[in-house]
């Protein structure tokens, strides 16, 4: 049976079928999500909902950007805050302030009886400008620990293998070829 992945967004689809090494099909569907600081809490309830509405089993994810001087906001509130100032506006906000910060995805397969949920977390530093021209949304402002590169500078091999995506569908992977 066919599973899908469950995203309006092209490049975090063509990631995570890579990232699994599987065809998948794409749904791009409108799930009112649930606004939460908690990207599981999220994911779990998008999962739920993905299902109700295709009776085939789904893979969806959620994803934060955790500033720890901000008390781990934006969180799953990321991509709001992302679109509504932009990726100067989050270095904006750590200005004057330790930058640390931390990536976390949660995936989630749901086949209508069994709800498992995997998360990656990747520990990095908000830059203080944008660099690089690959990845999406604030890939260009978030450095790995370790590297001396944004993902944005990343090729997508290079940043799947260290981002908290990557980890976190790793153990999804495991999990899908094990049932």
């Amino acid at each position: 049976m066919d599973t899908y992945f469950v995203t309006s967004n092209r490049n975090k689809f063509r990631e995570v079928e890579r990232i699994l090494g599987m065809k998948l099909k794409r749904y791009d569907a409108s799930i009112k999500e649930l606004q939460s600081m908690d990207v599981e809490e999220v994911a779990v309830d998008k999962a739920r909902k993905a299902y109700a509405k295709l009776h085939r089993p789904v893979i969806v994810e959620d994803t934060g950007l955790k500033i720890i001087s901000l008390k781990g906001f934006p969180g799953a509130l990321s991509s709001w805050v992302e679109n509504t100032i932009g990726n100067r506006g989050i270095c904006d906000m750590v200005k004057g302030k330790k930058r640390d910060a931390y990536a976390e995805t949660c995936a989630v397969y749901f086949d209508g009886k069994r709800i498992r949920a995997f998360t990656g977390r990747t520990y990095g530093t908000i830059m203080r400008t944008q660099k690089g021209m690959n990845g999406f949304g604030w890939d260009c402002i978030f450095r790995p620990k370790g590297s001396g590169k944004v993902y944005a500078e990343m090729s997508i091999d290079e940043k799947n293998r260290v981002s908290h995506r990557g980890k976190a569908f790793r153990k999804l992977r495991k999990y899908v070829r094990d049932i």
